[in-house]
């Protein structure tokens, strides 16, 4: 995987994003995707490129947007400047388990959902119905691996996390250190490999699909209902999206304790521009931290919004990003105007604020971004 020059990182650049549409006038645009499901070769440009389903969407270390094209079984690559996408893991099309020890590109892969790198740039992603989490290696693209054993089930802990049983994973995340955290969703747990040693463990979570009360301890003895997304901001604290929760919650790793930060628990679509605590989410399956704004944006999946958690105020309040509320397939421009459709990926580049949607069932990524 290539590093972008310093030339190459200024292009990149463009003025940052602001949430307050009233200060900084922003504009909702799709990358990739025809709004037709399908799978395109590699080389076509984004506006031409076909894919099915999107979900997981990060900007990598050599700058360029990956994407989870879940339902072509394939993890891809959009280039920045060329704006063509190429497939860097799985054969597309087809789903399966097989590869390890082979290259990405020749292995087969079944339904990746969520795709991080390390500080080394290796890649690692997701695969939601083979249980398992896999690595392309940054220099060689072997791919290997690293947990699940391909298996559903809940087994494991205190052994390599290769012969641990997963239920359903769906997000990833990577802490300073360099250890995985998985929300092993069907099991109501995170799990966590040390991957110095490859030991997996529980982190937090009992299996029982209640909680976490407001103070509780980050421990295996207390509860996660529905743990479905993770991020990490700046300080190392985890934050994590409860789907059947309707709840974010934010792990203090200093003080070992998890704080209420937004939803109410009720599923609903309420509560924009008011205490985040006191709004109503709607099954949210993707976070992230913009730690320079002090933003945390949601995919609030089922009501087909990007939402964002504004940490400048006290209480945090919670703000309408991107979308109506009504499901569909909406054109570029206004992203207060533009229907999307059960979108789960959600992804930042840091340096210029612009947020990247998997807006799965409209099979579209789109970017959200000041205009300029």
């Amino acid at each position: 995987m290539c590093r972008l020059s310093r030339s190459v990182l200024i292009l990149l650049s463009t003025t940052p994003l602001a949430i307050s549409q009233a200060a900084e006038p922003l504009e909702l645009v799709t990358l990739v995707g025809t709004g037709e499901p399908g799978y395109s070769s590699d080389g076509e440009s984004g506006s031409e490129a076909q894919i099915n389903l999107p979900f997981g969407v990060e900007v990598g270390p050599d700058g360029h947007l990956y994407l989870c094209d879940t339902g072509n079984h394939v993890i891809r690559r959009y280039d920045r400047q060329t704006r063509q996408v190429v497939t860097i893991a799985g054969q597309g099309e087809m789903s399966g388990y097989s590869g390890d020890g082979g290259l990405a590109t020749e292995a087969r892969l079944f339904e990746p959902y969520e795709v991080r790198f390390d500080a080394a740039g290796n890649m690692f992603f997701v695969e939601m119905r083979n249980h398992l989490v896999r690595r392309v290696d940054a220099q060689t693209g072997v791919i290997s691996t690293i947990a699940g054993c391909g298996r559903k089930g809940f087994s494991g802990d205190g052994g390599p996390a290769i012969e641990a049983e997963l239920h359903r994973p769906h997000s990833i995340v990577m802490d300073a250190s360099g250890d995985l955290y998985i929300c092993d969703i069907g099991n109501h747990r995170i799990r966590r490999v040390d991957m110095r040693s490859g030991i997996i463990s529980t982190w937090c979570g009992t299996g029982q699909a209640t909680g976490p009360e407001d103070g509780a301890r980050i421990s295996p003895k207390t509860s996660l209902k529905g743990p479905r997304a993770l991020a990490v901001d700046a300080d190392g604290n985890l934050w994590l999206a409860l789907r059947e929760g309707n709840r974010v919650v934010k792990f203090d790793r200093i003080k070992g304790t998890i704080h209420h930060v937004a939803g109410t628990g009720a599923k609903g679509f309420t509560g924009n521009g008011g205490p985040a605590a006191q709004a109503t989410l709607s099954g949210p399956k993707g976070i992230v931290v913009d730690d320079l704004r002090k933003l945390v944006y949601l995919a609030d999946t089922e009501s087909h919004t990007l939402r964002a958690i504004d940490l400048n105020t006290t209480p945090p309040m919670m703000q309408l990003v991107a979308g109506t509320g009504n499901k569909g397939d909406g054109a570029d421009g206004d992203p207060l105007k533009c229907d999307m459709a059960r979108l789960h990926g959600v992804g930042l580049d840091p340096s210029t604020g612009e947020v990247f949607i998997g807006d799965s069932e409209a099979h579209k990524v789109r970017v959200l971004r000041t205009i300029h």
